[in-house]
């Protein structure tokens, strides 16, 4: 079976969010910074705030990942249905293709990733194609196709169209050697897997191409994402999404990660707040380009406690992947998120209690309508 098609198949049954629709065994022949757009010396392309009457023109890739569309919907409420475009390689469900715009872009084609934003007059880009940490690992070469050369087209098109772009980091953008409770956004980083080595990459070039081309580039280090509406997407931290699916279904639960370990995490309607927060923040008040964010952390025996406080019944197990147990353990186990509360005003809504009761209420309602019917 030739390469390409092989990594098209396990993309397909292993992606959270693919993001492509080719596998590339080199980099185009295109160089990083030579669009035809001319730079001057002292150019800056940051832009101000957008006001109700000149809104942004927004393009979602790999929007059928955990986060886009949650992140379309939360958009279109502030900007209109048809301002906000998602975009992915897949073919989207009924609900996602008459919920809005929706179109195919392959971020490994340049040319297309172009004329998607030329034609449709883009101007904020968020970039949430990636393959994550667990997926990662054990898709190297899909990886760093679509996390490193999928990000060089992306910041190429950006700085040529003077977009405002938002890359999503991870905590899985530290090591072992950073310091691990509380992490500060700035310290020693050396991750230990493929996907926290693009991030790193991303959070650097991020940064050059702000200060080297004036590119409005932003950047959130995203904890634990726990959200209602999305399945697991391959992440070191889906068993605490996974762990409501079960308590609702069976009132048991495997853990793949030790009791212990614990883990910076955050409900997604904080996520998507901190994500337009950040990107409507004045650029004057953005000390840097890259913010830990944080809400809360807690271990899965935290986790298991609160939930038995619903459930009674509720029994947790462990039998502990040793892959996702070493990258767990060369993560933050808590963000220090203290600039970007100082700069852009962050603060988190959902502390552990409110997010047990809310995940729990979703499922539980999706049971019962699904016994009814």
């Amino acid at each position: 079976m030739p390469l390409a098609r092989m990594l098209r198949q396990v993309a397909g049954q292993m992606l959270g969010s693919p993001a492509c629709g080719c596998w590339m065994p080199a980099p185009p022949l295109r160089f990083l910074g030579t669009s035809p757009r001319q730079i001057p010396a002292d150019a800056s392309f940051h832009s101000a705030s957008f006001s109700g009457t000149d809104q942004p023109r927004v393009l979602i890739t790999g929007g059928l990942g955990q986060l886009g569309v949650g992140l379309a919907n939360f958009l279109r409420k502030r900007f209109g249905k048809d301002s906000v475009i998602l975009s992915d390689i897949r073919k989207p469900p009924d609900h996602i293709f008459h919920s809005g715009p929706f179109i195919y872009s392959d971020i490994l084609d340049y040319k297309n990733l172009r004329e998607i934003v030329v034609n449709n007059r883009i101007t904020w880009l968020f970039h949430y194609s990636a393959l994550l940490s667990a997926v990662g690992e054990a898709n190297v070469s899909l990886a760093r196709a679509v996390n490193i050369t999928g990000l060089h087209n992306v910041l190429d098109v950006a700085a040529e169209h003077n977009l405002r772009l938002f890359v999503p980091s991870t905590i899985g953008a530290f090591g072992p050697t950073s310091p691990r409770n509380p992490t500060p956004d700035l310290c020693v980083q050396r991750p230990r897997t493929i996907y926290g080595v693009s991030k790193v990459h991303a959070e650097l070039m991020g940064e050059y191409y702000h200060y080297r081309y004036g590119l409005d580039f932003r950047c959130l280090r995203y904890p634990g994402i726990i959200s209602a509406d999305s399945q697991p997407g391959g992440g070191t931290t889906d068993y605490a999404v996974q762990i409501f699916h079960d308590a609702i279904k069976s009132g048991k639960f495997e853990c793949n990660l030790k009791p212990s370990t614990r883990l910076p995490m955050m409900y997604i309607d904080d996520c998507l707040r901190a994500t337009l927060e950040v990107m409507e923040a004045p650029a004057e008040s953005l000390s840097m380009r890259t913010y830990n964010v944080n809400a809360m952390s807690f271990t899965p025996e935290d986790l298991a406690q609160e939930v038995l406080k619903h459930i009674p019944e509720f029994q947790i197990t462990y039998n502990v992947d040793s892959v996702r147990q070493a990258i767990a353990d060369s993560w933050p186990m808590n963000f220090d998120d203290s600039n970007a509360r100082k700069d852009w005003g962050w603060k988190h809504d959902f502390d552990l209690p409110e997010l047990v009761t809310t995940m729990l209420n979703f499922y539980g309602s999706d049971t019962r309508i699904a016994q009814a019917n």
